[in-house]
């Protein structure tokens, strides 16, 4: 058990006086307001306190860091005030205690949303210092290893919680060690049958490869020696997890993954870094594509080393990582290494300054937010791992998630040029907007001030700073249009479960706080862009009216006997026409709802419908053409045709003649080039000038069929 006189021997390593005195002030404090509580090992609940000081005293922080780690649990569990907190012990202590405070006195209408809210606030206090987190992450590395004596589903529910997103930060803030003993600890109450298998295999294996690991270790060092460069060669373990993920995502074997061996060199110098690799290819034939130089280019977390695989002896493959002393540090503490390791080098201060830059973007994304859950969305995509290290024309490095596309790259340079892209190149070529970024592009974006996002973009962008900013720009710029639309589909749902839809206004006000929006106009807008249910929302409002939400009956069969949506295919990003099937007006029509796009328009019998349909019901709302549609619609025809001169011109002329227009054109040729297929996409007024169409295309010489192109 973690006791007040061992923290302060580590504290003794580094503070002076007047600060241990601060420390165990705050202590005394503590321990009296805890004072009868016990944790569920049957423990005094000031051992958690300690034990949470201790691992912050690992990482060497400051008496304020100390300070609000022995007070981390006083305002949530005893009620101390914060303004008590000021007075006693500081702004800076108190602003520390509350960020890792939760908000258990706000009620929320769910678990989700609570803990959404939670995290919200926690990650916004760090952005305003770093602290914050760091005392958070010892205070979950040390519930995670007390989790035993907890309840089988509480353990779940903390574990699943670890994984998901303090691990992840604890990557991102390039903290290895606690990275590394969280993913396991995680691991270990997730799916603890897989775990104890896979510790007795690895202990059993242990054995069985001493002989190899020394013979390595043994050629290594004397190969450097003899190149006169001083090195620590050591080697390195896989965690758990590590080899469970490995074995899961390139279904390997146990053995398989076992039997690649790794090592790390640290080395006293930046220059003896290449002249190590280069002397360990000397000694052992290096594997092709497995270098890699995070060096050079350095990981988003600060990370730096060299990574090579070479084939040693037996033909097993062994992984060296080569580094200096200061990149270990940085790669074993990350941004912790600012208060472990004073004398911070350019290479600290450089990672310090990512850090920095990922916490401001939290305030961004934070500033175009609707909501906790949706935040927390954003935040837990940005904190994917993997990377893929693209450059501007300027040959600027610009660090992104693996599936970052264009439009993410616009929107880290500057939300202003991801709002207004209308096309990129890749490595000096054209492409799509939705292409994946690889490592090594150039990537240049084409922009025009009068360009807007589309909806469409949501469907392929990675980033959170991306999606928040698209989301963003939908809501805020197409507002009326999302109002209008969010007041048709709310009427419709009270109507289909016979309820007025003029509602009185002490009814309005009870809606307002209940819901948390601040308007009616608000409320509806929610409804037009999906992201509230108006089903749900009608449902909400018989229950206020006194009857039982939960049993109203809900007939999706019915939707279309009420008063439908009118679509006149203008209206912007709020109603939209699905890109699989093309509607286009005499076509039957449903709409879908989905959550920040708006309302989707797909054909009746189009398949993809069909499936989501199955899917989400309650997000199908019956929806018709409007008589004045003074615009042209897209629409996709397949024509099978001879291999003859002259046969494309006549087609496209006889479609210009049917009063079409041509927009997309593309050829598929048969084995035996005797046949093609052609594809146009062209613009027409609806099904009857289509129908017209396609029946003067029919009569042109060479075309064997030609249909129109359904989902």
């Amino acid at each position: 058990m973690a006791t007040i006189s061992h923290l302060t021997e580590k504290l003794a390593e580094y503070m002076n006086e007047a600060d241990l005195k601060k420390v165990k002030e705050a202590y005394r404090f503590s321990d009296e307001m805890h004072l009868g509580q016990v944790r569920k090992s049957g423990e005094p609940y000031i051992s958690h306190p300690i034990a949470v000081a201790e691992i912050c005293a690992d990482w060497k922080l400051d008496a304020q860091a100390i300070m609000a780690a022995l007070l981390h649990d006083v305002m949530e569990d005893q009620d101390v005030k914060k303004e008590e907190l000021i007075e006693r012990f500081g702004s800076p202590v108190a602003q520390l205690v509350d960020g890792l405070s939760k908000l258990e006195k706000i009620e929320f209408q769910s678990q989700i949303e609570a803990q959404a809210e939670n995290f919200r606030k926690m990650l916004l206090a760090m952005a305003s210092d770093v602290r914050v987190i760091l005392i958070k992450l010892a205070d979950r590395l040390h519930n995670m290893r007390t989790l035993d004596v907890m309840a089988p589903a509480k353990k779940q529910r903390i574990a699943g919680e670890t994984m998901e997103v303090y691990v992840p930060i604890a990557h991102r803030l390039g903290l290895n060690n606690i990275y590394r003993e969280l993913q396991d600890l995680a691991f270990s109450h997730l799916h603890p049958m897989r775990y104890t298998v896979l510790a007795k295999a690895v202990r059993a294996a242990r054995g069985n490869r001493r002989e190899v690991v020394g013979k390595i270790l043994d050629s290594v060092k004397n190969t450097l020696a003899m190149a006169g460069i001083e090195a620590e060669v050591y080697g390195r373990e896989k965690t758990l997890y590590g080899i469970y993920k490995k074995m899961r995502s390139k279904h390997l074997t146990f053995s398989q993954v076992l039997d690649v061996y790794g090592f790390r060199v640290v080395v006293d110098s930046f220059p003896n870094c290449y002249v190590a690799l280069g002397t360990l290819h000397s000694l052992y034939k290096p594997m092709p594509g497995k270098f890699k130089d995070y060096i050079a280019i350095r990981k988003l977390n600060g990370y730096q080393s060299l990574h090579t695989t070479l084939i040693g002896p037996y033909g097993t493959p062994v992984e060296f990582q080569i580094r200096t002393q200061e990149m270990h540090r940085t790669a074993e503490s990350g941004v912790a290494a600012h208060w472990l390791y004073k004398n911070s080098d350019a290479n600290m201060t450089d990672m310090q300054q990512r850090t920095h830059a990922w916490l401001q973007s939290l305030l961004d994304i934070q500033q175009q937010t609707g909501d906790s859950a949706e935040f927390l969305e954003h935040v837990k995509v940005d904190l994917f791992p993997d990377s893929v290290y693209v450059f501007t024309p300027k040959s600027k490095i610009i660090a992104m998630p693996r599936g970052a596309t264009p439009i993410d790259f616009a929107y880290a340079i500057h939300t202003g040029i991801g709002d207004h892209t209308v096309s990129v190149t890749i490595n000096g070529e054209p492409a799509p907007l939705r292409t994946e970024l690889r490592n090594g592009d150039i990537v240049e974006v084409v922009t025009d001030p009068d360009s807007r996002p589309s909806p469409s973009w949501l469907s392929f962008v990675r980033t959170g700073k991306a999606r928040s900013a698209i989301r963003h720009h939908l809501r805020t710029i197409n507002l009326p249009e999302s109002i209008t639309l969010g007041r048709q589909l709310l009427r419709q749902a009270l109507a289909a479960i016979s309820l007025s839809p003029d509602l009185p206004e002490p009814l309005i006000e009870r809606l307002l706080n209940e819901s948390s929006a601040k308007s009616l106009d608000e409320l509806y807008a929610d409804i037009g862009i999906g992201k509230r249910m108006a089903a749900l929302v009608a449902r909400h409002i018989f229950g206020l009216l006194g009857g039982e939400s939960a049993s109203v009956p809900v007939d999706h069969n019915s939707a279309s006997d009420l008063d439908p949506v009118t679509i006149y295919g203008s209206e912007g990003v709020s109603v939209q026409l699905a890109a699989c099937c093309l509607p286009i007006p005499g076509d039957q029509i449903v709409g879908q709802l989905r959550r920040d796009q708006g309302l989707q328009v797909h054909t009746g019998d189009c398949t993809v419908a069909k499936r989501q349909r199955q899917k989400e019901p309650d997000r199908w709302i019956a929806v018709k053409w409007g008589t004045e549609l003074n615009r042209r619609f897209d629409s996709r025809i397949r024509l099978l045709i001879n291999n003859e001169k002259g046969i494309l011109a006549r087609v496209a002329a006889e479609i210009g003649e049917s009063d079409g227009n041509i927009t997309f054109v593309g050829m598929d040729e048969d084995k035996e080039h005797v046949l093609h297929q052609l594809r146009f996409t062209i613009q027409v007024k609806d099904r009857v000038h289509l129908a017209g169409l396609l029946r003067n295309v029919r009569k042109v010489a060479g075309v064997n069929r030609v249909a129109r192109e359904r989902a």
